[in-house]
Formats: C-alpha cells, structure tokens, sequence
C-alpha cells in the first residue's frame, strides 16, 4: 500500500482548495487546510478526524504565514505537496480599480503565494524534496478588459513559479504552475471584490458578459482528478494547462499572437537586440 502523503493547501475551503481537499483525503493522505475562515470545513473535519488538520491563516501577513507553515509541518512530522490556491478575483476596468483594491489583490493573489513559497523551500529542501503547485490561470498569457489585475497576478505567479522551479530542482522539489481554465468555483461571486463602474465602460462590459455568457463552468472535482495524476507524475511540467477547452483556447491565442509577431516582424528586426 502506498505511503499516505501530507498536503498543505491555502484556500481550502470553497472551489478548488476545496476540491483539492476532498480528493487528497479520498486518496487515504492527510492535509492540512487552512483559510481566513475555516468554519466551511466542519463537515469533512467531522469525517476525517485523524487526517485532516485546519486553521485560520491569512496569507497576505508574512510572518503569519512562517508560523503557519511550521504549524503545518508539525502536525504530520513532514508536508509532500503544497498547493498555493488562496485568492480571489479583481473585477473591474484598469481606470476604475482603486489603489487600495489593487494592493489587496495582489497581497493574497501573488505575495501570498511567494510568502508560502519562502516558508516551504527550507523545510521541504530539509526532509529531501516535495512539491510546489502553484494555481494560476490559463489567461495569465496576455491581458483582458475587466480582468487585467486578475491577468497580471497569475501572469506574475507564472514567471515567478517558473524561477523557483529552476532555483529548487537541485533539492528535489517540483514547481508546476497549474493553468486553471474556467470551473464552477465561485470566483465570480464569493471571491469578487467588484470596482464602482463607470460609465464610459457601460458598452464594453455588457460586450465582456456576453462574451463570457453564463456556463459557470464544470465541477472543480474534474479538475481535482488531474491533479491528483499529476502529483503522482516523477518528473511534472513546470506548467500545466488544466482543461481541454482551454488548452484549445490557449493554442488559439499562441497562434493568433504568432501571427501578429510575424505582421511586425520587419519592424522588430530594425533594431540591433
């Protein structure tokens, strides 16, 4: 029988933290959860009392998080899987967004995740080796109307994710970005901080929603079941787009992007770099 693994996951208690959770414990390992709030997690902890672990951590708070994270290493002796999922969406056009809605965003959204990062890696380089999943999204290629903010944040959890699997892959520890594409997690309600419209916007975001339209997209539990393949995965993608339609959706933009860099191609050649 295999090893039962420890995982540690932010944002444990609703979308996919929450699917995550649910799947790691099916799967016979052990987790530690943690949110702002936990109280979401009564039922599974009632269910699960030797091996699910949970508290309130606030990953934006960096010594917090240091704390934390020991806390969460203790409760098992050792942690083989840490998922950076805590965050929430920004929805709003550039001009409108406020200073302090744009510092918050990113305080969960990308600091939290570098927080974790930087309380894990000596503890996991320690026991020998484990694995980062760091949870960004499948738009993190290239901005969008409404969404920019959310864009930037994963588009910097990406390339910071990709510098940490370089930096670590000596110690043994795997960094994969998980490319999410679009699951029925809530984001766009519950983990929404919305910016006062205006209305010189009015036509372009009523052209945004109907783009979008209303499909809140599958169960986070289907995204849950790759996951759990993919940490059985020796040696995993430093990115993985998680979802067939959106793996054709970011092919689409590779190909469109392709094309705009060849339309420019004379005037990029005409300078020496």
């Amino acid at each position: 029988m295999a090893t039962a693994r420890t995982w540690f996951i932010t944002g444990a208690t609703r979308g996919l933290g929450r699917a995550f959770t649910e799947a790691a414990l099916a799967a016979g390992d052990r987790v530690v959860a943690v949110a702002r709030d936990t109280g979401p997690l009564d039922d599974l902890s009632a269910t699960h009392p030797g091996t699910l672990v949970r508290f309130s951590l606030d990953v934006s708070d960096r010594s917090a998080v240091f704390a934390g994270v020991e806390r969460a290493f203790a409760a098992f002796g050792r942690v083989d899987i840490v998922v950076n999922n805590a965050g929430g969406m920004l929805y709003g056009m550039v001009e409108e967004s406020t200073e302090e809605q744009i510092r918050a965003h990113f305080e969960v959204n990308f600091f939290g995740a570098v927080w974790v990062s930087q309380a894990v890696v000596p503890l996991l380089r320690a026991q020998g080796g484990g694995r980062i999943l760091q949870v960004s999204s499948m738009g993190s290629g290239g901005g969008m109307a409404s969404v920019g903010f959310y864009g930037a944040g994963k588009a910097a959890l990406d390339s910071f994710g990709q510098a940490l699997a370089m930096e670590v892959a000596a110690f043994g520890i795997k960094v994969t970005s998980l490319q999410m594409g679009g699951y029925d997690t809530g984001l766009f309600t519950t983990g929404t901080t919305a910016t006062d419209p205006l209305p010189e916007y009015e036509a372009l975001r009523a052209e945004m929603a109907a783009m979008w339209g209303e499909d809140a997209g599958p169960d986070p539990a289907t995204a849950a079941a790759t996951i759990m393949r993919l940490v059985d995965v020796p040696n995993p993608p430093v990115a993985l787009i998680v979802g067939s339609r959106s793996y054709d959706l970011v092919e689409e933009m590779e190909r469109d992007g392709a094309g705009l860099r060849q339309e420019w191609e004379e005037l990029s050649r005409s300078a020496p770099g």
